[in-house]
């Protein structure tokens, strides 16, 4: 069977896209903070540091998430079934081999890491060994491949580091506010008036901007991802009954932090109830809501 990452190379160019529109965004914000105080120095700081970012962002996030996630790599002849179904659907989507970790949690969730699919990890939590079956396990990691076949996981990697040094700027900028307020210095260079209330504005507005954008971009890679493992298994009831079990199980995933939830394959936040999702949190949120993930892919079957 061919390779069902069709759209392969648009996602790749839809990464260095949002690449080049968050490193604007975080040079805007410097540009506005900077006219503000009326130095270049913040300008200068903050197109550096989004450099810096984005380059230990794109090579070692997968380090970075393996080890706060507390994976470890494991061996084939520990895990043969896990192996087998890792390289099987790794050859029908025409994917090297990734690497395969095991984390010592007993909630069942998995996710995958890695800037491309040659340095791609899928890691998987003890409790989803023990609580799915082959079909239900072939369709979640299906899910994981496909993230990786589509380039997913740079996107998600790059936007966070991004998303979390706009915010961390925007912090530093209205603390400085107070200082601002009380300095007695020669104010004649820094802005004032209309720039001032753009400065603040921005300090507030673009963190959450770029923060919907992350989430709701998550969302859409979450269904792209359910729609192509359903295509690699074509067996699509596979991975709803695997959703289902992961999203009702109570057991907390001490490995989940906020930073990282939108990598797992179900949200590890999730409340675990089957009520309709409000619109207003469905914003908010890194996954969609699971009942329309589920009722997506049982229609695939029909």
């Amino acid at each position: 069977m061919a390779t069902v990452y069709t759209h392969k190379t648009a996602n790749i160019r839809k990464t260095y896209i949002l690449f080049i529109f968050f490193l604007a965004l975080v040079i805007g914000a410097g540009w506005v903070f900077s006219r503000v105080y009326g130095t270049n120095s913040i300008l200068v700081v903050a197109v550096m540091l989004s450099s810096v970012l984005s380059f230990v962002s794109y090579w070692y996030s997968d380090k970075i998430v393996l080890m706060m996630a507390h994976a470890v790599p494991v061996e084939e002849k520990d895990f043969q079934e896990l192996f087998h179904i890792v390289e099987n659907l790794s050859i029908t989507a025409g994917l090297p081999m990734p690497k395969v970790y095991l984390i010592e949690e007993e909630a069942p969730n998995a996710f995958a890491t890695g800037r491309n699919p040659e340095h791609a990890v899928v890691a998987v939590t003890r409790g989803l060994l023990r609580r799915l079956n082959k079909a239900e396990l072939e369709g979640v990691i299906a899910h994981e491949l496909s993230h990786i076949g589509n380039r997913d996981m740079a996107i998600a990697t790059m936007v966070v580091i991004l998303v979390g040094f706009l915010s961390l700027l925007s912090d530093m900028f209205m603390r400085s506010m107070w200082f601002r307020t009380f300095s007695d210095g020669d104010n004649d260079n820094r802005g004032g008036g209309p720039l001032f209330i753009l400065g603040i504005a921005f300090a507030i507005l673009a963190p959450l901007a770029a923060t919907l954008m992350q989430l709701a971009i998550s969302r859409k890679r979450e269904f792209l991802a359910d729609a192509d493992a359903s295509l690699l298994t074509r067996y699509p009831e596979g991975l709803a009954s695997a959703l289902q079990k992961i999203s009702s199980d109570p057991t907390p995933l001490h490995a989940a932090n906020t930073t990282t939830a939108h990598l797992w394959v179900s949200d590890p936040y999730d409340n675990k109830e089957e009520s309709k999702t409000p619109w207003i949190h469905k914003m908010f949120m890194t996954h969609p809501p699971v009942e329309e993930r589920i009722a997506a892919l049982r229609s695939m079957a029909k």
